[in-house]
């Protein structure tokens, strides 16, 4: 299956996609909510992914109850994920050898991330892959979060390509809903979500891993 258009440029989310941080946050968070004689379900992390931290707070409160401190177990889950990031968060399969075909065939690529432009420094940083992104729109820098098209809107807007000739890579709903409303062609990478129906409708295909998506941008340099 081949793209609806060529593509000028791409727009990679961060967390699930580059790195395999989401199994990280996942893991804190259970550490996180052990230590206060309580449980998180991965129903309940599942409805976080992919949102802005604001949204997620929402969620966290409203599954500990009023009587939760918010910040001491944000403070703690910090700690756990500063850990996991120091031992080295794993790239997703694929990342380099995608990167180096985008350079090499002149597509500028992006992030787009609901994390802030701190986490994006300590979770790509040791890999040395931050300056290999022209733009880097991170929660700091947007007003509102996904689901909304505004980061991958300001992540076209930033490379100077229209949305629609953008490709969009996510792992996530929330972000292939974003994507999607941006009016850009999108692939959904799954990592802890499964694709639904509704994915299947948003994207132009469900990728496997990042291998997929580098034989498909290769395949269609080759006939372009």
């Amino acid at each position: 299956m081949s793209l609806p258009r060529p593509v000028r440029a791409v727009v990679f989310d961060m967390d699930g996609l580059l790195v395999d941080s989401e199994t990280l946050v996942f893991a804190a968070l259970q550490v996180a909510a052990a230590g206060i004689d309580a449980e998180l379900p991965f129903e309940t992390f599942q409805r976080m992914v992919g949102l802005p931290q604001a949204a997620s707070d929402l969620i966290l409160v409203e599954h500990f109850g009023p009587a939760f401190s918010l910040e001491g177990f944000r403070d703690e889950v910090r700690e756990r994920m500063h850990e996991a990031l120091v031992a080295g968060a794993c790239l997703k399969a694929g990342v380099v050898e995608l990167l180096d075909h985008l350079h090499e065939i002149g597509l500028p690529c992006a992030i787009a991330t609901s994390s802030s432009l701190e986490s994006v420094g300590r979770t790509l940083g040791p890999s040395g892959l931050v300056p290999r992104f022209r733009a880097l729109i991170t929660r700091d820098v947007i007003i509102h979060g996904k689901p909304h098209p505004e980061p991958f809107l300001r992540a076209a807007e930033a490379l100077g390509v229209d949305p629609a000739d953008c490709l969009a890579l996510e792992d996530s709903h929330n972000g292939v809903r974003a994507a999607h409303a941006a009016g850009m062609m999108t692939i959904m990478v799954p990592d802890l979500l499964h694709p639904t129906e509704e994915m299947q409708s948003l994207c132009v295909r469900i990728a496997a891993d990042l291998h997929e998506v580098h034989d498909l941008l290769r395949a269609a340099a080759a006939t372009g």
